[in-house]
């Protein structure tokens, strides 16, 4: 039902996100400078078929080569195909054949408006649960993003096992999607409006992270979140007081990553050399590195920025010689109750 749902809900039943019944599939956060600058290059046909629940726009992405997971019509496809400048790419897939058309239709339009020789952008027909079927590269992707599309899948397995292939080693998957508070009952999974607005199909958040874990993604890092508003009355009683959340996360394809914050003394000095973000990095929503100041930081986020694209803006102090424990007020709490000296936790707590 997933795939045929979403074809028919995207295709022919939506004829812009004004017919849509929640909020889900609505980017309500307003977009940084650079993002709002590069939306005011997109065709106005694909903006109106847009139907993305987030930013999907990573830092320090120039040169990058990047999968879009069901690119729909295409905008966040051509907002990064700016960001990647002409030395980049980007490729979407979506199966939806009416979106397809819309993306295809102004790719010369828009190669002309970035004053671009040749299009960075290209759309593949495909079923992203089926990704090996469409001969991309495996170890090829710098980024892999999403937009509220995961949640339309039925095996969601599938797609983040081939998202981890696809990924070179230091890559990331940074995409937005829908989770629920708790686990959605078999018997509304198959309604035809829950699922094309983004509902049904929607990961329960402990269920999600289990699965990012298992399929090679070690630390699932939130970036941002917002809950979801429900305006239709019909849509509220179906789901019967389930909570929905729009949530934006990065994982990384990093070996070695542990299951929680261990500290090894470790400090980062960010230089302030990311386009968009020279004051703050932002790693995630508990890591906001000002620029110019030592930031402790835990052997995970070390590694997301010393063994990634990020390495280039940072100066690293420390290594993973020695042991510290659990970051203080990080990770997983130490189980055990307060006894004597060991327990001060007066030390710096920068990492989460």
């Amino acid at each position: 039902m997933n795939l045929e749902n979403s074809q028919d809900y995207y295709g022919k039943v939506l004829a812009g996100s004004a017919d849509l019944k929640t909020d889900a599939c609505c980017t309500m956060e307003a977009p940084p400078p650079e993002i709002l600058s590069a939306l005011r290059n997109v065709h106005e046909e694909v903006k109106a078929r847009y139907y993305g629940c987030g930013v999907v726009a990573p830092q320090a992405i120039a040169g990058c080569h990047v999968l879009d997971l069901g690119s729909g019509s295409g905008q966040d496809a051509y907002i990064l195909a700016q960001l990647v400048g002409s030395e980049g790419s980007v490729t979407g897939v979506d199966a939806t054949p009416e979106q397809l058309a819309v993306a295809r239709g102004h790719e010369d339009w828009h190669r002309q408006r970035f004053g671009y020789e040749e299009s960075n952008v290209r759309f593949l027909e495909g079923d992203i649960e089926k990704l090996g079927d469409l001969d991309l590269p495996e170890g090829h992707f710098d980024v892999i993003v999403s937009n509220c599309v995961i949640n339309l899948v039925a095996d969601k397995r599938a797609v983040f096992e081939a998202a981890h292939r696809l990924l070179k080693p230091g890559g990331e998957l940074y995409f937005s999607d829908v989770y629920s508070e708790r686990r959605v009952p078999e018997n509304l999974r198959d309604d035809p409006v829950l699922h094309g607005e983004c509902l049904s199909g929607a990961l329960y958040w402990g269920d999600f992270l289990a699965l990012a874990k298992s399929s090679g993604f070690l630390d699932p890092r939130l970036v941002t979140s917002r809950p979801l508003g429900i305006g239709d009355t019909a849509v509220q009683e179906k789901l019967d007081g389930i909570a929905f959340h729009s949530a934006t996360y990065r994982l990384f394809k990093l070996d070695g990553l542990e299951s929680q914050c261990e500290d090894y003394g470790q400090a980062v000095r960010y230089r302030g050399t990311v386009p968009g973000q020279e004051r703050v990095f932002e790693l995630d929503g508990h890591h906001h590195i000002e620029a110019g100041r030592m930031f402790p930081i835990c052997g995970n986020s070390w590694k997301m920025l010393a063994d990634t694209r990020f390495a280039e803006h940072f100066d690293f102090f420390g290594d993973f010689g020695t042991h510290y424990g659990v970051f203080p007020d990080c990770g997983v709490a130490v189980p055990f109750g307060a006894t004597g000296p060991a327990s001060d936790t007066s030390a710096p707590a920068a990492c989460c």
